[in-house]
């Protein structure tokens, strides 16, 4: 009996399964890592928005997508760090939309 075939046929059925797999582990480990990422610099955002900065400097200064302030009546401001991520894995954008966007917020008050 030859056995070749049959490890080359278990093969061929265990591939994509596994790529699937590791893809999905990839674009998850992108999606945190960007995630923290984001939440380190908008510390940085604040600093340099408490320094004087404009908002187009701030940009400038981060490898972001988009930066909002919003002023409310109750004498807070609300960052906003958005990001959107590729997703490269198919079939990952049934549970996830392509692309993906990471938003972190915080609020501060200012007086």
């Amino acid at each position: 009996m030859n056995r070749k075939g049959q490890a080359l046929v278990e093969f061929i059925i265990i591939l994509p399964i596994f790529l699937l797999l590791v893809l999905g582990i990839v674009d998850l480990g992108k999606i945190l890592y960007n995630k923290t990422i984001l939440e380190g610099a908008i510390t940085d955002v604040i600093s340099m928005y408490e320094s004087g900065k404009s908002k187009e400097e701030i940009l400038s200064n981060l490898d972001m997508d988009e930066l909002d302030l919003e002023i409310d009546e109750d004498e807070k401001i609300t960052f906003h760090l958005i990001k959107e991520i590729d997703i490269i894995t198919p079939g990952l954008n049934l549970l996830i939309e392509n692309p993906y966007v990471i938003d972190v917020h915080r609020s501060i008050s200012y007086e």
